[in-house]
């Protein structure tokens, strides 16, 4: 799934896929009224704390989604999801920066859309 559709960060050594699902949509959607207003509530948070409670948030949200979609293929073989704490623990504020970039990145890789022109004659130049 990485590249296409998600975002790498390291957590403690551990290699962590960021994918923004249907799911992770909702929650976002829940928690700050939707994607468009998740810029706005990271970029005005006053508080240093709130701000990094959210961002741990974020991590917490998008990296559990690619162990929810193992956990639903591999019923035999389930990985534990990753909690705020053990984020918190294993990173230093300075990460914190790196994995903003990388939640853009899987939120903008979660959204995109592909738009192909129709090749319509009536459309076409004429010259």
């Amino acid at each position: 799934m990485a590249d296409e559709r998600s975002a790498m960060i390291k957590i403690g050594g551990t290699a962590y896929e960021l994918v923004l699902t249907t799911k992770a949509t909702k929650e976002i959607a829940g928690r700050y009224g939707g994607l468009e207003n998740l810029g706005d509530k990271l970029m005005k948070n006053e508080n240093f704390e709130m701000a990094i409670e959210e961002i741990v948030w974020l991590i917490t949200l998008l990296a559990n989604q690619n162990i929810l979609i193992h956990n639903l293929k591999h019923k035999d073989d389930p990985k534990d999801l990753l909690t705020a704490d053990e984020v918190e623990l294993l990173t230093v504020p300075s990460d914190l920066a790196e994995y903003k970039s990388a939640i853009t990145e899987a939120l903008y890789k979660g959204t995109k859309r592909n738009i192909e022109s129709e090749a319509d004659p009536k459309n076409a130049e004429v010259g």
